[in-house]
Formats: C-alpha cells, sequence, structure tokens
C-alpha cells in the first residue's frame, strides 16, 4: 500500500518523498537507491511531520494511525489515513493515465476496493492508442486554431473523435491514422472556405486500396 501511495505522489511531481518504515519493499528499495526518495528505517515518531506538505498514514497499526492524523492536524497539512474516510482531508483517486488522458476515480474514502476495481476494468478499454491519439490531436492544434474558428472548429475535432483513427492506432497503423488526421482536417477547411466537402475514405476502403 506505500509503495502504491510512493508512486502516485512522484507521478504527481512531488520532488521530495520521505517513507517512515522499518523495512521497505523491493521497488521501494530501488527507489531509494536511485535517490529518488528518502528513508527513516524505524517507525513513526513525534515531530516526523514537521516541514511536510501532504501526509500519508499507510500503516496497519490505528494507534500509529491516529499519531499521525493527530500531528498532522495540529500542523494543518493535508493527511490521508489509508482505509479511514473519517481521518482523511483529502482523498487520493484511483487513476488510469494514457499520456495526456487521465481518468480519475474517487468513492469519497468510502470504498477503495471498488475504486481500484473499477481503475481495473477501465484499464484495458482505454489503451496506448488513446495516448497516441491525443499527441496526434496537439500536433494539429495550432493548425486547427489558424485555419478554422467557432463552430467549424467544434465540427472538426468531433469528427476527430468519431472517425476511425483509434482503430488505425489500436491496430499499429499510426501512419494510416496520420494522413486520416490531415485528411480530416483539409476536409472541414475546404468547407469552412465555402469549396465543398472532401469525402473521408473509410478505414474499410483504405485497407482494401492497401
Amino acid at each position: 500500500m506505500a509503495q502504491r501511495k510512493v508512486e502516485s505522489l512522484m507521478e504527481a511531481g512531488a520532488d521530495r518523498v520521505a517513507v517512515i518504515s522499518p523495512h521497505l519493499t523491493h521497488k521501494l528499495r530501488a527507489l531509494l537507491q536511485a535517490k529518488r526518495i528518502e528513508h527513516r528505517p524505524r517507525g513513526y515518531q513525534q515531530g516526523d511531520l514537521e516541514g511536510a506538505f501532504v501526509v500519508i498514514a499507510a500503516t496497519d497499526d490505528p494507534d500509529v494511525n491516529k499519531q499521525v492524523w493527530q500531528e498532522a492536524q495540529e500542523r494543518h497539512l493535508l493527511v490521508n489515513v489509508v482505509d479511514d474516510p473519517q481521518h482523511c482531508n483529502f482523498f487520493v483517486p484511483s487513476v488510469v493515465r494514457r499520456g495526456d488522458l487521465t481518468i480519475s476515480i474517487c468513492t469519497g474514502g468510502q470504498d477503495p476496493a471498488l475504486s481500484a476495481r473499477l481503475r481495473q476494468e477501465l484499464e484495458p478499454r482505454f489503451g496506448r492508442e488513446y495516448a497516441a491519439f491525443l499527441e496526434m490531436a496537439g500536433a494539429l492544434r495550432d493548425r486547427v486554431g489558424r485555419e478554422l474558428s467557432g463552430r467549424a472548429r467544434s465540427r472538426f475535432w468531433n469528427a476527430l473523435a468519431d472517425s476511425e483513427i483509434l482503430a488505425l492506432l489500436k491496430q499499429g497503423k499510426r501512419q494510416e491514422a496520420k494522413l486520416l488526421a490531415n485528411d480530416i482536417l483539409a476536409a472541414h477547411v475546404l468547407k469552412a472556405k465555402g469549396r465543398g466537402r472532401r469525402e473521408i475514405p473509410s478505414l474499410q476502403d483504405r485497407q482494401s486500396e492497401a
């Protein structure tokens, strides 16, 4: 549990993470050797929270967790006692990340197991193709801003999301996906300029041509 919380903090950009524990997992030991975390090889002691900004208590000792909560309250710190929503002033959601796509699931601390289960269900649904899709969309953003405006811009983004690009990316056909994205944009630019509408070949047509 502590390892997962450390990983979440680091993913969120924490630049100084201290772990107070007599023991470390193999992963945490590797992070320590890489000098990415600090380690105090003992149990919690009063005063350990000095200088902290966010505190997470992930021990299996209710008395220790209560002491951490009390010190955090006295120091007006953000504190999360795992599996104890009554002793939390913030909650850590389960997160699915695919590049710039972030899907956050939170049960308000009432059922962390449900939150984790939903994350596990969503992970295979949203594959790496979503990261590639957003990377591709980001590369087009400046051009879209220059060549389209108002409703035309909105129509383009909806068309891009509704297109077969994700299917192509899932199949590893990145170049075809890029060509299709540019075709969709070109068609919307032409339409916005009153030059008619270009037909966008479907995935089935492209596969037949190949």
